[in-house]
């Protein structure tokens, strides 16, 4: 069955509402953000946003989902069947700086959002775990990696790029944090978890 014209219009509107609303609330913030400068940022009546999004909530929840599909299909994309650890630490900043002001926004905030928002960040990290985990036991067994439980290895990576994220003021003040120091991060951990 073909699509309407209509159904069609439908789709491109509600696509052009999330980016817009990826854009304002990663210049404003997701706690502080209104549905009103998310309609005025994609050029909508308010009520156009609401017809998509009955509430703030709902709208808050399919723009983190859609950036959370964004980035894991940027991950894949990047990440080869064969890559090793530090391909995937490269193509995790890659994809992160993609979006790098919303997921530090994100991250930022995720205390203050509404249960359904911090279990979508959730899905996210998952995704990141996901690749690391089969990369990680394979080159544990090919003695390139120390032997170290997942668990520790996947959250001190993230550690390591949430707290440069989160103090970007600090590192890199209006420029991008990953741009600035992706590389020497990668460089770091791989120094930290290689064997010599």
């Amino acid at each position: 069955m073909k699509e309407s014209q209509r159904e069609k219009q439908k789709i491109e509107t509600r696509k052009h509402i999330l980016d817009a609303a990826l854009k304002q609330l990663a210049k404003d913030g997701l706690t502080t953000t209104r549905t009103s400068d998310i309609a005025t940022e994609a050029k909508v009546s308010h009520g156009t946003v609401f017809a998509h999004f009955p509430t703030r909530e709902i709208l808050l929840d399919a723009v983190i989902e859609d950036f959370g599909l964004r980035l894991t299909k940027r991950l894949h994309e990047l990440v080869g069947t064969n890559a090793s650890m530090k391909d995937l630490l490269k193509a995790h900043i890659k994809g992160i700086r993609e979006y790098e002001n919303f997921y530090t926004r994100l991250i930022s905030e995720q205390r203050l959002l509404p249960e359904s928002a911090r279990n979508s960040l959730i899905m996210i990290q998952s995704a990141i775990s996901f690749h690391l985990i089969q990369i990680a036991e394979r080159e544990m067994e090919e003695c390139k990696i120390r032997r170290m439980p997942i668990d520790l290895l996947f959250n001190m990576w993230v550690g390591l790029i949430h707290y440069y994220l989160i103090n970007g003021d600090m590192f890199a003040p209006n420029e991008s944090v990953l741009e600035r120091y992706g590389e020497q991060l990668v460089e770091h951990y791989m120094n930290l978890i290689k064997l010599k």
